[in-house]
């Protein structure tokens, strides 16, 4: 999709709303109006949007603005207002772009003084769906309950390991296929355990509220692996209030790898199945099984893993109705601790946005229906939402929600949302966050996504740290 822009230097914001509209699209700036494009001008102390298509102006709007308006606001609004006109729909979440409607929604009840002040906000300003807003507070109000529990002036820790059996079609995270990295495997483990200590001995002192080690598949790890990991985690970081461990490969769930994590006291990790169908599981690269799932579970909760979360994800090539409900049915049987609920993001890194003719998606309607499914099983297992975020190019503008028996909320899933805390990622492909509670300024530091790149270069990835937090560039071992 074409777009020209004047008067202004919003283009990315309006390539956010372009994507709303036309999903997996490519969208290029050009200077003048062609055949087929939107045009987005601020001029006068107004704001002109319009739709040209094949040569005519299709839809426009024009949007006054004063010295108190929030110009890049109405910017994205008019051109929502005007492409929502033409294609006559209104999108379950609107206008709204960001990752955190949740956190949105928390602002909103504390700037209007109420949810019913929030909500309307929502409504009339963003265009937001009623049950799209009523998520969104309950979201914030179990968010807030959850954040009752923090720690203050504590900080969250995320460690890295980038290493699964195989890479599924949707994957676009920092993940090497073993069999590929099987060789490089201690070496990075030996590289990581340099910059936890280096991170252990600038936090000592300093109370850790949780610990979330995730991938990649960190079970992908050997025993004698996850050993040597958890150990060194233990001998540079006092016992966290909260320690997560995903085991989201139910190939890599073993019960010598659940003795290794109960004999650290950890008893909370996520085993993710994605989907109950086994056709499904092939075609999206898992190389698993069901039975192979219900086995992992059933392994974990008889060595006493007391958290047990799934992920499955809404919207997966060939799966409608009757594919879904049966893996609702069987996550309803194991009566998780929690479960997170994926709509399928068409990500810019990953096969299936490499192959995607090759593959038929799901439709609005059909999304719209699984979500409703996913809201009718959580609530009659009893579980919560508290924890959502959203991507782009989601199949049909939705969400990814997470649901959890009350009082087994994610506290580092929740800070990661909220943004109220610093977290201190360690590994390839973390994303160190430092929150000033002062100023509410937030600052990133990036690891390496390689992990070759990581092998050869922890140093500076320590010295990045020494920097953006200004530690000290010394550890305990000198």
């Amino acid at each position: 999709m074409d777009y020209v822009i004047k008067g202004h230097d919003y283009g990315d914001d309006i390539i956010s709303i372009l994507q709303l509209f036309y999903p997996n699209s490519v969208y290029t700036r050009i200077e003048a109006p062609s055949e087929s494009c939107v045009v987005s001008r601020l001029e006068n102390d107004k704001i002109y949007t319009s739709l040209i298509l094949k040569g005519e102006e299709i839809q426009n709007n024009i949007t006054p603005i004063t010295a108190d308006t929030d110009v890049k606001r109405e910017l994205k609004l008019s051109l929502y207002k005007t492409l929502m006109a033409h294609h006559k729909i209104s999108l379950p979440w609107g206008a709204l772009t960001g990752v955190r409607p949740a956190k949105l929604a928390t602002s909103l009840k504390k700037t209007e003084g109420s949810e019913q002040a929030a909500a309307l906000v929502l409504k009339n300003t963003y265009f937001v769906r009623d049950d799209k807003i009523k998520l969104a507070l309950e979201v914030a109000k179990n968010e807030e309950k959850a954040l009752a529990k923090s720690i203050p002036g504590s900080v969250g820790l995320y460690i890295g390991i980038p290493f699964c059996p195989t890479r599924c079609l949707y994957c676009s995270f920092t993940s090497y296929p073993l069999d590929k990295y099987r060789e490089k495997v201690d070496e990075y483990l030996d590289c990581l355990k340099r910059e936890i200590e280096f991170c252990g001995y600038n936090l000592k002192g300093t109370p850790i509220e949780s610990i979330y080690i995730g991938g990649g598949t960190p079970t992908s790890l050997d025993e004698r692996q996850l050993d040597y990991l958890l150990t060194c985690v233990f001998n540079n970081f006092d016992k966290p209030q909260e320690f997560t461990v995903e085991a989201g490969r139910p190939d890599t769930v073993t019960e010598g790898k659940i003795k290794v994590l109960k004999s650290f006291g950890i008893d909370r990790i996520s085993v993710n199945p994605q989907t109950l169908n086994d056709k499904t599981l092939r075609l999206i690269g898992r190389q698993h099984t069901v039975a192979e799932f219900y086995k992992a579970f059933e392994t974990a909760s008889r060595f006493g893993i007391g958290h047990i979360n799934c992920d499955i994800i809404l919207g997966l090539p060939g799966e409608g109705e009757e594919e879904v409900r049966r893996t609702f049915e069987g996550i309803k049987s194991l009566a998780p601790e929690s479960l997170t609920v994926h709509t399928l993001a068409v990500k810019r890194a990953s096969r299936l946005k490499e192959t995607l003719e090759e593959y038929s998606l799901a439709d609005f309607s059909l999304m719209d229906r699984l979500l409703g499914l996913s809201a009718e099983y959580t609530q009659n297992m009893g579980l919560i939402p508290y924890y959502m975020y959203r991507q782009k190019n989601m199949v049909g503008n939705f969400e990814n929600v997470s649901y959890c028996l009350p009082g087994h909320e994610c506290l580092y899933n929740i800070q990661i949302m909220e943004e109220n805390q610093t977290i201190i990622a360690m590994g390839c492909g973390g994303s160190t966050k430092t929150v000033d509670p002062a100023t509410n300024r937030i600052e990133r530091i990036f690891n390496v996504k390689s992990v070759d790149d990581y092998i050869t270069r922890t140093d500076e990835m320590i010295d990045r740290k020494i920097k953006g937090l200004n530690w000290r560039k010394e550890t305990k071992n000198g």
